[in-house]
């Protein structure tokens, strides 16, 4: 703009055009365009000045344009659209709060079994990591009301609870809570105090992770074939067995048949461990004329593309 201006007035002062022409030379001039020299000396040399000027004017704009846009917020700006337009695309997704050791194990799991998830942390080090994990996560603290709406707990299937400390994990469990009545809640605990209140505050289930590593050692000591044979079953690795609950829908043709007459060992392949009823109460190893109920959840053993053809036809209607 300054070479424009002075360029114009330049022109207008020692050639004695209108302020029009003048402003149209000046733009010739800076464009490098071929147009007839001024009728003086002076102007001659001062269309080589304007020349000068305004090619150097226009590689020091295109310079900081480049800069803006290579290092610039450009990248970071259509980034951030483009997770915002992920998250709002999210559904039937788990919410995981933090991104320590167990954050990172859980959204391990959860990407293997090809479960959707977004990742919330205050810290911008871990978020990094998450991202460069290939997860989808936001930069926040995960007790607010505001960024789990942004993590689109309204649609969300679950939350994970697994933030630095036991008291943030309770805020983050309230506030979810108090979003979503009906949403299923796991958190961490560190101690024992901790998920008394944990579950006071409206954790569906509170896991210690120290309480269940000693549990696994010692039952690893006294039955490793058990521990073998359990981790087989729920690995996510495995392609030949895997261990699954299966939601009986209220319309589905296995309501109110008992498992002998459901005959789901030789129709799909699978063996009914327990029934989980729509009271949480759940029965082990159960009889054969054990009636399956609408909203129960069959905990089955079979292989994988088995266990499908028993999920569709449990959530079918009849």
């Amino acid at each position: 703009m300054l070479v424009v201006v002075g360029g114009t007035l330049g022109y207008h002062w020692i050639e004695g055009w209108s302020i029009g022409r003048s402003l149209y030379r000046t733009v010739l001039a800076i464009t490098t365009v071929e147009s007839p020299s001024p009728a003086t000396r002076t102007g001659q040399v001062f269309t080589v000045v304007i020349l000068f000027a305004g090619v150097a004017a226009a590689l020091y704009t295109f310079t900081l344009l480049a800069t803006l846009v290579v290092e610039g917020g450009l990248p970071r700006h259509i980034e951030r659209r483009r997770r915002a337009r992920m998250l709002d695309k999210l559904t039937d997704h788990f919410i995981i709060c933090g991104y320590g050791r167990i954050g990172r194990i859980v959204a391990k799991q959860f990407a293997r079994q090809s479960v959707a998830f977004v990742v919330v942390d205050r810290d911008p080090a871990q978020i990094d990591q998450a991202r460069s994990d290939g997860a989808l996560a936001i930069v926040a603290d995960a007790s607010s009301e505001d960024v789990l709406m942004r993590a689109g707990i309204s649609r969300a299937r679950g939350l994970i609870a697994a933030v630095g400390t036991d008291a943030d994990n309770v805020y983050t469990v309230l506030s979810a809570r108090v979003l979503r009545p009906d949403l299923f809640i796991v958190s961490r605990a560190a101690t024992e105090d901790a998920g008394v209140k944990l579950k006071r505050a409206g954790a569906d289930r509170v896991v210690s992770p120290y309480a269940i590593g000693g549990v696994q050692i010692a039952q690893t000591a006294l039955r490793p074939a058990v521990v073998d044979f359990v981790e087989l079953a729920t690995s996510s690795d495995n392609l030949d067995l895997a261990m699954e609950q299966i939601a009986v829908g209220q319309g589905s043709g296995l309501v109110n048949q008992s498992l002998l007459d459901a005959n789901l060992r030789q129709r799909f392949g699978v063996i009914v461990v327990g029934i989980q009823r729509h009271d949480k109460r759940m029965s082990f190893n159960p009889e054969p004329d054990t009636i399956i109920g609408g909203g129960d959840k069959l905990v089955v053993l079979g292989r994988p593309e088995s266990l499908k053809r028993l999920e569709t036809e449990a959530g079918r209607n009849g």
